[in-house]
């Protein structure tokens, strides 16, 4: 169902971004890599079309709109069109709390996790627009949905708007066979716990979700039938620290 569709991952280095790539290469699409690491993006891609996968890559700085519209056009230029979006790009602050973060921590959270998805969904919304179908994956978070007291306001509000923004499109676009979702994960084991304030330890890491589980959810959405829009999904690993209270 994905044979050569034509799939944008942000984020796509490394952590949820890589693993969407790697699943979404594997069922046949063609997926276009960005990130702010060239050399990054190179190996992995590499390493993709050395599993008989076809992967490209569009070094991008998410926060600049105009980078992202330029890149979504080259994009198209090349293939005609870009059938599917995973905005997984998104950071947090090692300084996050109201007692230690800056005006400059505020902004670049924001700047990626939020304005980015909007930039990349907005540049890619004429080319789904004109064959009346495409679908948008939104990597939001468990503090998309509940208030955590471990991320702070920052990370808390970009994520809780990218689940209300992800909501807004399905209504605005539905029409024209766009769908979108948001997916919401708990505590995945990527290189994102290595900025909080106290790394969790690698015990801890090891009952976390896995990227590669959050690419076989991103495939799976993606592979949906055009009829079917799967709205939000939040997933969570069964030994769950943010129930038991033991979050750092």
């Amino acid at each position: 169902m994905l044979k050569d569709k034509i799939a944008w991952i942000t984020g796509a280095g490394s952590g949820i971004g890589l693993a969407g790539a790697q699943a979404l290469a594997a069922a046949g699409a063609i997926v276009v890599m960005s990130g702010r690491r060239q050399e990054t993006l190179a190996r992995e891609a590499g390493k993709i079309q050395a599993a008989g996968g076809t992967a490209e890559i569009e070094p991008l700085d998410v926060s600049d709109a105009q980078a992202v519209q330029q890149a979504a056009e080259r994009i198209a230029r090349r293939h005609g069109t870009i059938d599917i979006l995973v905005n997984s790009a998104g950071l947090n602050s090692t300084r996050r709390f109201w007692k230690d973060a800056g005006i400059d921590d505020w902004n670049r959270v924001m700047r990626i996790n939020l304005d980015g998805t909007y930039y990349c969904t907005k540049a890619v919304l004429p080319h789904m627009r004109k064959q009346k179908d495409g679908v948008v994956i939104n990597i939001s978070s468990w503090a998309g949905k509940h208030i955590s007291a471990i991320v702070g306001p920052a990370y808390t509000a970009s994520k809780h708007a990218v689940v209300a923004l992800t909501a807004d499109l399905n209504m605005a676009e539905c029409a024209n066979g766009i769908r979108a979702c948001t997916i919401c994960p708990a505590e995945v084991d990527t290189p994102i716990m290595d900025s909080r304030p106290q790394p969790p330890s690698a015990q801890a890491r090891a009952k976390m979700l896995r990227p590669e589980d959050l690419g076989q959810t991103i495939l799976w959405v993606a592979g949906q039938p055009a009829h079917v829009c799967v709205n939000e999904i939040i997933i969570s690993p069964t030994w769950n620290r943010l129930y038991l209270g033991t979050g750092d």
